[in-house]
C-alpha cells in the first residue's frame, strides 16, 4: 500500500511528465478526426466485483472527459463507438440499462454546448425511445459551431456499407435509369456520398482501449488509411496521459496514404 507521502510524490512526477508530454506536441501534427473504440467497461466492473452496469456508467463518464481533451488539442471530429449491432444481442438485463446510460450520456453531451451531435448507426434497429433521443440531440445541436461528435450507436461497419449501397441504388433507381447505368454509378465516390459520415474527413487516428488489437467492424470504409493506436488501459481507466501518448504516436508517424 502506498503511503500518503509516496502517493503525493507519484502524483507530482506524473503531473510533470504529463505537462512535458503536452508541450512536446506540435499543433500542426494533430489529427482532425479521431475515432475511439471504448472497450473494457465490463472487464473493469468485474475486476472490482461490481455489476456490469457500473462499468458502463464509468465508461460513459469518461466520454465527456475524452471530448474535452480532443477540444484542447484542436481535434475537429470525434467518432465514439458506444454500441455495436452485435451488442444488441446481449441479454436484456444488461442491454436495457446500457441503453438508458447511452440515452442519458447523449442528452448530457447535447446539453453541454459547443458540441454538435450526429448519430451514426442503424437507428431502425434500436428501441424507439433510444432512437428518438439520438435524433433529438442531433436536431438540438445542428447549428452548433464546435466539435462534431459522431455517436455510433447500433453501429456496424458491414451494416453501414450495406445501407450506403442500398441508399445509392434506391436514389438512382428513382431517376428511372437502366440497370447498366445503375451499375456504372456504383463506384467509390458515390458509395462514400451515402455513408453515415458523408461530408466528413475520414479518421486520421483510431484509438482502441483494453489491449484488443482489432477493429471489430469500426468505420471499415473510412479507416482504410487511418493510423491506429492500441492502449492496454480499460476504457474507464484511460487517462489524459494515455491520450497524449496516442497523439504523440500519431504525430511521429510518416503517413503515406497508401502510396
Amino acid at each position: 500500500m502506498r503511503t500518503p507521502g509516496k502517493q503525493r510524490l507519484r502524483n507530482a512526477v506524473y503531473g510533470l511528465y504529463e505537462r512535458r508530454l503536452a508541450r512536446s506536441l506540435s499543433p500542426d501534427r494533430m489529427p482532425r478526426h479521431i475515432g475511439v473504440i471504448i472497450d473494457g467497461n465490463r472487464r473493469w466492473a468485474r475486476a472490482s466485483g461490481d455489476p456490469v452496469s457500473r462499468g458502463h456508467e464509468a465508461g460513459a463518464s469518461k466520454i465527456s472527459e475524452f471530448l474535452d481533451w480532443c477540444d484542447e488539442v484542436g481535434v475537429k471530429v470525434v467518432t465514439v463507438w458506444m454500441l455495436s449491432t452485435d451488442n444488441l444481442t446481449r441479454p436484456a438485463d444488461e442491454l436495457e440499462p446500457l441503453l438508458r446510460i447511452i440515452e442519458q450520456t447523449v442528452e448530457e453531451l447535447a446539453a453541454v454546448g459547443g458540441r454538435r451531435i450526429h448519430p451514426v448507426g442503424a437507428l431502425d434497429l434500436l428501441p424507439s425511445a433510444t432512437a428518438e433521443v439520438l435524433k433529438s440531440a442531433e436536431t438540438a445541436t445542428q447549428h452548433v459551431d464546435g466539435l462534431l461528435v459522431n455517436v455510433a450507436v447500433g453501429y456496424g461497419g458491414r451494416r453501414e456499407l450495406a445501407d450506403a449501397v442500398r441508399s445509392l441504388l434506391l436514389e438512382e433507381a428513382a431517376k428511372g435509369i437502366s440497370i447498366e447505368e445503375l451499375a456504372e454509378r456504383v463506384d467509390v465516390e458515390h458509395i462514400a456520398e451515402h455513408l453515415y459520415t458523408k461530408g466528413q474527413p475520414d479518421p486520421d487516428l483510431v484509438i482502441r482501449t483494453s489491449g484488443e488489437q482489432r477493429l471489430g467492424g469500426f468505420l471499415l470504409w473510412q479507416s482504410a488509411l487511418s493510423e491506429f493506436y492500441f492502449c492496454e488501459a480499460l476504457w474507464p481507466d484511460f487517462r489524459h496521459v494515455d491520450f497524449l501518448r496516442a497523439i504523440r504516436s500519431y504525430a511521429q508517424r510518416e503517413r503515406r496514404f497508401g502510396v
